[in-house]
């Protein structure tokens, strides 16, 4: 029995299928080239682990989010709602300082991760104070976790403009135990919260302070990879050939 009769026969669905389509970072010639609009080292990470190594550059976003915050604090924005404008936002920021050649498609991958608990927003930490208190606040609870995703086409139909292929947000629902003011001080004296949103990051240290969690773990650790896989791999598949 073949292979397409054991899966039903169906096209693949997920970048694995597709991950050819996607030219070495390193090769000049590639007609479609794959960028990640953040300096994030948690980012990068999941692309690596997604097979992506070597297929992508990372370069962080000119967008200035400090006034992009403000200005969607002053609107009736929900968390799911500003989560995605940030990522569109990046995206869209990196692409219009990119220009193509003939034939040539850039992917630029914008992302934003927020921690809201109860509706309300918890940036990344100002200091070692504000750490503390945002995880005094979250100790015992759920609070959820909201990754904005974007992808803009630059190149694409022959011209530099871009084309926004598809924003999404992915939730998941974390539940912190109940901690105590040791546990609190020492985990914000390992620095490690103060460049996190929530100041905490689950992939690392603070991973021990989450008792539960519903929802794709690396949407907290900052790309949800089935989801992304799936429309990146999808958004490729429309390209058509290149």
């Amino acid at each position: 029995m073949s292979a397409s009769a054991l899966t039903g026969g169906e096209n693949g669905s997920l970048l694995v299928s597709n991950m050819n389509r996607i030219g070495l970072a390193s090769d000049a010639s590639s007609k479609l080239k794959l960028l990640l609009a953040s300096q994030s080292p948690r980012r990068r990470e999941i692309l690596d682990m997604m097979g992506l190594a070597g297929r992508y550059t990372a370069e962080p976003s000119p967008l200035n989010e400090e006034e992009l915050q403000i200005e969607l604090a002053k609107k009736d924005t929900t968390p799911t709602e500003y989560a995605r404008t940030l990522a569109e936002r990046k995206a869209h920021a990196m692409g219009v300082t990119l220009s193509s050649s003939d034939g040539e498609v850039t992917l630029v991958i914008g992302s934003d991760t927020i921690v809201d608990l109860d509706g309300r927003i918890m940036e990344k930490p100002k200091d070692e104070t504000e750490a503390i208190e945002t995880i005094q606040r979250l100790s015992g609870n759920w609070h959820q976790v909201h990754t904005g995703v974007a992808v803009f086409a630059v190149g694409v139909d022959g011209h530099d403009g871009e084309k926004l292929l598809f924003s999404y947000t992915e939730t998941a629902n974390v539940k912190f135990a109940t901690l105590s003011d040791d546990d609190i001080k020492s985990y914000v004296a390992t620095t490690e919260p103060m460049d996190k949103a929530g100041s905490y990051g689950i992939q690392g240290i603070g991973g021990q302070l989450v008792e539960r969690l519903e929802g794709d773990f690396f949407a907290v650790m900052g790309l949800p990879m089935h989801s992304l896989s799936r429309e990146l791999s999808r958004a490729i598949s429309e390209l058509g050939d290149l």
